[in-house]
């Protein structure tokens, strides 16, 4: 929206139930116009106070905003003269030299760089197995020079999908053959090809709700309505997906431990998803996050094993568990749409390069993965109970969801803008209220992955993030 009170010129636009955080539209609305010179040089902005309280946000958001403007020498402050724009910008880009990386707002930044403390989906930095891996990198490296002159199978290494077979037979209690598995860069790959495969543009899915934003927004790239469905302590509600969309094509969940909040999906509402796909043939895609690094007892079965698995794809990756910087995954097919999938696999999203599948196989038939595995669930469960001691320190009421924790925060609180103020310190949590389709009605809190808190950071973490807190 445009407040009435705020200066023509600025036009800031805040759209509560906008993806993009409240704090970035408005450092968007005031950056553009610096730059398209409807703020002029020396014009004095108004006050972080004023600025907060006519659009209802936080003075946090506000400071947050000014001091990005400020990096970018847009801004500067003047002290009792208040902040103003610089009498001398940057030279602006031409068109063709603007970046075009709009669609990445939504995601952690930088990239290619160590993981930030309380940074969902990724792995214990300081954990992984470097020496080992640099072996058979270079194994792998060396034998991928002297070998294949040809065009490797585009479903991934034979060898590779014989071993991820294997470990899943024990690890999540599939039973599959190797032609079922098709090799994949990652979740989001494998996504795009059962979405693909089972011709999902124009049909409806369900999504869980809260759900995973970028599942959303996959559906919707898709061309796929999306209907959310509700989760609580047994996870999906299937009852409600029922009655709101009975005949949408497909259902894609998170039963091993719920993204976000870590619920494992139970036995009753189990068996009523399979009943319901099965009868009216619709397809469970079922995302496996963290389906093996389940720190409170034993991990549950995976959908795709047992009764009822000929109607559900099962999507797995080594992002969480090794890295994911190794950009691998798979896809457990069932065989009436195994051919289907490794047809567009092999047309339009090949399995990734051949040197990182061949290190990777080698991992798992020396046993690497299994030990690696073991060692990561000891570390991680230490981890999130020191820093379940620190967090409920400051954020009384903090839960343990999967890796990591969930803080609850009053509904007048913007965790949206919580979550960019943290950032701009050097810190990453996740805004709960992004997690969820209705923004109407979804729930505030920040969302603290614990892979990366270690004793000789996690004090400093915590206490920054706490003056985050006490500031807003």
């Amino acid at each position: 929206m445009t407040d009435p009170k705020t200066p023509a010129a600025l036009s800031i636009q805040v759209d509560r139930a906008a993806a993009a955080p409240i704090g970035d539209q408005i450092y968007a609305s005031l950056r553009q116009a610096i730059v398209d010179g409807r703020l002029a040089p020396g014009r004095r902005l108004p006050s972080g106070r004023d600025l907060a309280a006519q659009l209802g946000v936080a003075r946090g958001t506000i400071r947050v905003a000014y001091d990005r403007l400020t990096a970018e020498n847009l801004v500067f402050g003047a002290g009792p003269a208040g902040t103003r724009v610089c009498s001398q910008l940057p030279p602006r880009r031409a068109d063709d030299e603007a970046p075009l990386d709009g669609p990445l707002a939504g995601f952690t930044r930088p990239y290619s760089s160590a993981p930030l403390p309380f940074q969902m989906g990724v792995p214990a930095h300081d954990a992984f197995p470097a020496k080992v891996w640099a072996r058979m990198r270079t194994r792998a490296v060396r034998a991928d020079a002297i070998a294949y002159t040809t065009y490797a199978d585009p479903r991934g290494e034979p060898a590779l999908r014989t071993q991820i077979a294997s470990h899943l037979a024990v690890s999540r209690q599939i039973q599959c053959h190797p032609d079922q598995i098709i090799v994949t860069s990652g979740y989001r790959q494998g996504l795009m090809l059962a979405l693909t495969a089972l011709r999902a543009h124009g049909r409806t899915a369900w999504l869980e709700e809260p759900g995973y934003p970028l599942g959303k927004r996959a559906l919707e790239l898709a061309g796929v309505a999306v209907e959310p469905v509700p989760v609580d302590t047994e996870g999906l509600r299937v009852e409600d997906g029922i009655a709101s969309a009975p005949h949408a094509l497909l259902a894609l969940v998170t039963p091993g431990q719920h993204a976000p909040l870590g619920v494992t999906l139970s036995p009753a509402r189990r068996r009523a998803l399979l009943d319901w796909a099965a009868a009216t043939s619709a397809w469970i895609i079922e995302d496996d996050y963290l389906g093996e690094l389940q720190l409170d007892g034993r991990a549950a079965p995976a959908l795709a094993a047992g009764e009822g698995a000929e109607r559900v794809i099962h999507i797995g990756a080594f992002s969480k568990t090794i890295s994911p910087a190794l950009g691998l995954g798979f896809v457990v097919a069932p065989r009436t749409v195994a051919e289907r999938l490794v047809e567009v696999a092999a047309v339009l999203a090949p399995a990734p390069n051949r040197t990182t599948q061949l290190a990777v196989t080698e991992f798992l038939a020396d046993g690497h993965f299994l030990r690696h595995l073991r060692q990561m669930k000891a570390l991680y469960a230490e981890r999130r109970s020191l820093a379940l001691a620190h967090v409920s320190e400051f954020l009384p009421g903090t839960l343990t969801a999967g890796l990591g924790l969930i803080a609850p925060l009053p509904p007048t609180v913007d965790d949206s803008a919580l979550v960019s103020m943290a950032r701009a310190r050097g810190l990453a949590p996740s805004a709960l209220s992004a997690w969820y389709l209705r923004r109407r009605h979804a729930q505030r809190g920040l969302l603290l992955s614990v892979t990366n808190l270690r004793p000789d950071n996690v004090g400093a973490a915590c206490a920054t993030l706490a003056n985050v807190v006490a500031s807003h």
